[in-house]
């Protein structure tokens, strides 16, 4: 089993916030597109998406629409709730939407860097997604994440959506909870994590050894890549190791989601988990 790198430096810890950071409705601007930035706000919709970021301290709300009753319940402070027909909120969410009568307006979060989650000392796992670009998908990563105790899911930026009401609806409101940092270089992010004393372990079907059988320590990263590419060779070759997934033999690959909430599982069934 590998030996643990050296001790992560004293930088103190990061505080964590219990949860993550009247006009009638505009119509989506031309050429912007409805849930994501736009003009600099993004919608978000969906009770459970709504109600967290207006629970969030770091997040800061600008305008709330809702259809009559759907507002109560809701976290006390935001804005006013201006009451909106179902046209006026389909007009600022994606089409297709499953609003639940609820659209908020907010700044994006403002996310740590990497060096700053590798720096905080003790127990830690950290998941990068590699060229993981579906928003539900990486919602779903991340609501597996905050599930499991996950530190941060890390993405490469040029490589992943940004944040949007889509991604934060599949996330169920854990966008608010679990940092989505992002990362110029996933090799580069890879090596600033060891030099804090993580060992990096990236999940490839044709790995040898199984992510049961690994002895991973108690600070970790978990490489994951996309369904069919997998891990790009350059993110691979950073890896410490490589494991897989103890699976049925007709089964090829899982879905990334559905990988990533396998993996976190297994690896808070063993204590890594801050």
């Amino acid at each position: 089993p590998p030996a643990p790198r050296g001790e992560a430096d004293g930088a103190s810890r990061r505080p964590e916030p219990a949860a993550r950071g009247g006009k009638p409705a505009e119509p989506a601007a031309r050429g912007k597109r409805p849930g994501g930035r736009g003009d600099g706000g993004l919608w978000l919709f969906g009770r459970h998406a709504v109600e967290a970021a207006l629970g969030n301290p770091e997040r800061k709300a600008l305008r709330l629409l809702a259809l009559a009753g759907a507002a109560e319940g809701l976290p006390k402070g935001g804005p006013t709730v201006e009451p909106a027909d179902r046209e006026a909120i389909e007009a600022v969410v994606p089409p297709g939407a499953v609003h639940q009568g609820l659209a908020l307006k907010v700044t994006p979060l403002s996310q740590p860097t990497v060096e700053e989650i590798a720096r905080i000392p003790g127990p830690s796992v950290v998941a990068i997604l590699d060229q993981v670009s579906d928003p539900h998908n990486i919602g779903a990563v991340l609501r597996s994440a905050a599930a499991f105790g996950i530190r941060a899911v890390v993405v490469q930026d040029r490589h992943s959506p940004e944040e949007t009401g889509t991604l934060a609806k599949s996330a169920s409101g854990t966008l608010e909870r679990v940092p989505l940092v992002r990362a110029i270089n996933l090799s580069q992010a890879l090596d600033t994590f060891k030099e804090h004393g993580f060992w990096c372990a990236g999940l490839d079907a044709s790995a040898e050894t199984t992510l049961a059988e690994a002895a991973l320590p108690e600070r970790c990263v978990v490489v994951l890549g996309s369904e069919g590419a997998g891990l790009r060779r350059l993110v691979r070759d950073h890896c410490d190791l490589l494991v897989k997934l103890a699976m049925d033999s007709g089964v090829e690959s899982l879905n990334v989601s559905n990988a990533a909430a396998v993996t976190f599982y297994e690896l808070s069934g063993r204590g890594l988990r801050p």
